[in-house]
């Protein structure tokens, strides 16, 4: 029988879900199908896709460890691993020590447990509070395998642990996972010199906005200077938290892309297979002399003999290069807070959405999202026929012969939207609103809520005080009093629509649909009021979800431009794009009130003070020298006092405000420079007056002001031939 060098390779998405050991295995099960069906010899699924990644203080329950392994003995027992190498995430206890593995398996055996060597630990990710690093690089040691699993695999007790390869009967293969591949001195380099042709990355990374490419640049850089191929696994989809983990898995040779998965779908398996001809990724290595050279002298990797042939018996035409799809950032903002609240709603069981529609920017990408949610359900029913969806969408209408019809009658079903208006309220938001609802198909209603403010200030009269009555400051009232009475407006439309999202499924339902169930509160602060603390604590930002709460207010203009261009898009957002943002309070009434205006800063200037704050970690000082010479917009003609009144502004709101953050709606993850408290952000919420930090930047911004302006010295003449 003819050997041939070219194989077939399978990665994939899964969509996991923390702790939700039935429906992880059901998913893993279905990729190595969907891989084996695809003729596919090796399969790499994503990182700790057993018990889910998010599992979090879950991970040091002796349980979650327990019903991985009832996992792992369920795919031995069958023959999912028969003809197929298998490359699962999984957490695994070793000398009572917690580890982030990669467990191999082949012909119902495991044959190497690898640990993570390189554990993520910023920003989103604590793997350190759970797991510990591998810190003996290439070596290996026996592992004790639990006595369940002894019958099973033919009564070995032992298996390898550690970093090593697989080396098969025709080529080596290894794996490194998802931090592994970030770091600057990433595994990938080291294996690769020790000729493992074949590298699998099972990862767990989430969606940020503008992130794609620097993973494929990452990817392409693994194999691009010393060749080889590389399979990237992700998780995809809301497992639990505010993370949505957006998939992309891709194959890589010789740092060209071969294959890439969707980053946003509604699947909860994708699989994607491609062939490989090794002979390319010799012959790429042989010409690259000085890999030669280093490859001599590199660390020894441990092979892990498996009795396996990778390649097939007969000769396929290798996977053609492809170019890789970025997608564009208005459709990141789309399509991924769209998957994540679809994954939400699903698997709460609830009725649908409401949300406080105020006609404003941030309530209309909001509602627009939860449109393009709609519209990307109807298409899974309609065009790609996926049952497990249909059978989710009527388990959340409550009825089990229902169809979607299109996307507006999906919408009307199971998105409520309400505009709220008070004396103040202008009619051009109220349009909008309703305008703009009837476009994307929801059930809408407008109410005035002016009877129940009228209800608070009565009891502040009958009850409190009687002698003085609190007025806007445009009657002549305090801030004090200004600000109690627009609270009371924004306060009274977070009970208002907690209280219709109980009743609207009840009141509105269909014959022959149960009236049980309410609605999940959306919120829509976004992420530079959030950072400035520009929203009333406890106000209708206070909410159940938040889709653009890690989103910066000039992404969402754009994103509300191209929303309304689109296909099948909602032309209402393009004049909502183009109004001034207002709060509609007080200060005038009728829309006068404008958000800039009321914070004291544009959110051009909020956008760029939270990234300086956050991701180049800048206190006042450091702040103003990098907007000092900032030569963009009109930073070159502010002079320094101008400059550091304007930090000043901005840190003494930030620290005022902080304590909001502590109470702020989970919100979809996107941006890196998110204030959210709950883990990205880890700072103190209550502030001193920081007047030494301040004291130092007036100090620094006015000697570079009197600088400035001081009588420059004049030359001699001839002085300069000195």
């Amino acid at each position: 029988m003819s050997h041939t060098t070219t194989c077939r390779l399978a990665t994939c998405n899964l969509n996991q879900w923390a702790l939700d050991f039935e429906g992880n295995l059901a998913r893993i099960k279905e990729s190595i199908s969907k891989a084996k069906e695809d003729g596919a010899r090796f399969r790499v699924g994503p990182e700790l896709e057993i018990p889910g990644y998010g599992c979090e203080d879950h991970f040091l329950e002796g349980d979650t460890l327990r019903h991985t392994w009832e996992c792992i003995a369920d795919l031995l027992q069958g023959d999912w691993t028969d003809n197929i190498l298998v490359d699962i995430g999984a957490p695994v206890m070793h000398r009572n020590v917690l580890y982030n593995c990669r467990i191999f398996m082949y012909d119902r055996k495991i044959w190497l447990i690898r640990p993570k060597m390189y554990l993520a630990n910023d920003g989103n990710y604590r793997e350190t509070r759970w797991f510990c690093s591998w810190e003996r690089e290439f070596t290996v040691e026996d592992y004790y395998l639990p006595r369940s699993i002894h019958a099973i695999t033919g009564g070995s007790k032992t298996v390898p642990f550690g970093v090593a390869c697989i080396a098969c009967t025709d080529t080596v293969l290894a794996s490194e996972t998802c931090e592994e591949l970030f770091t600057p001195n990433a595994p990938n380099i080291w294996l690769s010199l020790n000729g493992i042709e074949i590298i699998a990355n099972g990862s767990a990374s989430h969606h940020n906005l503008r992130k794609l490419n620097k993973r494929i640049e990452l990817l392409q850089s693994a194999t691009r200077k010393g060749g080889g191929v590389y399979l990237y696994a992700n998780q995809q989809g809301c497992d639990g938290g505010r993370l949505y983990y957006d998939g992309s898995a891709m194959v890589f040779v010789n740092g060209e892309t071969v294959a890439q998965a969707s980053q946003f779908s509604m699947d909860d398996v994708e699989v994607i297979t491609a062939v490989v001809d090794l002979s390319d990724i010799r012959a790429y290595r042989l010409s690259i002399n000085s890999r030669a050279v280093q490859g001599t002298g590199s660390v020894v990797v441990p092979r892990i003999d498996v009795p396996f042939q990778l390649t097939e018996n007969k000769w396929i035409a290798p996977t053609p290069v492809i170019q890789p799809k970025i997608p564009d950032p208005m459709e990141e903002i789309g399509y991924g807070p769209a998957c994540w609240l679809w994954d939400y709603l699903r698997r709460s069981k609830l009725r649908g959405y409401f949300l406080p529609l105020s006609g404003g920017a941030d309530s209309a990408a909001t509602a627009a999202i939860v449109g393009i949610m709609c519209q990307m359900v109807v298409h899974q029913v309609q065009v790609k026929k996926c049952l497990h969806t249909l059978q989710d969408v009527r388990a959340i209408v409550r009825n089990v012969d229902y169809i979607p019809e299109d996307a507006q009658e999906f919408a009307k079903r199971i998105f409520f939207t309400c505009y709220m208006g008070t004396k103040f309220s202008g009619e051009a938001t109220t349009t909008r609103a309703k305008t703009l609802a009837a476009e994307i198909g929801a059930t809408h209603r407008t109410i005035n809520i002016d009877p129940m403010i009228a209800a608070i200030q009565q009891i502040w009269h009958d009850d409190v005080c009687k002698e003085r009555t609190p007025k806007m400051a445009n009657d002549g009232g305090s801030m004090d009093e200004d600000l109690a009475l627009q609270n009371i407006q924004a306060r009274s439309r977070m009970v208002i629509g907690y209280f219709l999202s109980q009743l609207l499924p009840w009141s509105l339902a269909e014959p022959g649909e149960q009236r049980q169930g309410g609605l999940l509160v959306l919120g829509s602060a976004n992420v530079d009021e959030a950072l400035r603390g520009y929203f009333t604590k406890y106000d209708c930002s206070a909410a159940d979800l938040n889709p653009i709460g890690s989103v910066c207010k000039i992404d969402l203009r754009s994103f509300l431009m191209w929303a309304g261009n689109r296909p099948n898009g909602f032309p209402t957002l393009k004049t909502i794009a183009q109004a001034a943002p207002t709060a509609e309070l007080g200060g005038g009434g009728q829309g006068e009130q404008t958000d800039e205006q009321d914070m004291g800063m544009t959110y051009a200037e909020l956008s760029l003070y939270g990234k300086l704050r956050k991701l180049t970690c800048c206190g006042p000082v450091t702040m103003y020298t990098k907007l000092r010479g900032n030569v963009e917009g009109n930073w070159p003609h502010l002079t320094g006092v101008e400059i550091a009144r304007k930090v000043r502004h901005f840190f003494w709101n930030y620290a005022i405000n902080r304590h909001k953050m502590t109470t702020l709606t989970p919100s979809y993850h996107a941006e890196a420079y998110s204030p959210d408290d709950n883990r990205h952000d880890l700072r103190p919420f209550l502030y001193p007056n920081m007047k030494w930090q301040f004291d130092a930047l007036e100090k620094v911004a006015k000697a570079q002001d009197d600088e400035k302006n001081a009588p420059q010295k004049k030359t001699p003449l001839g002085a300069h031939f000195c």
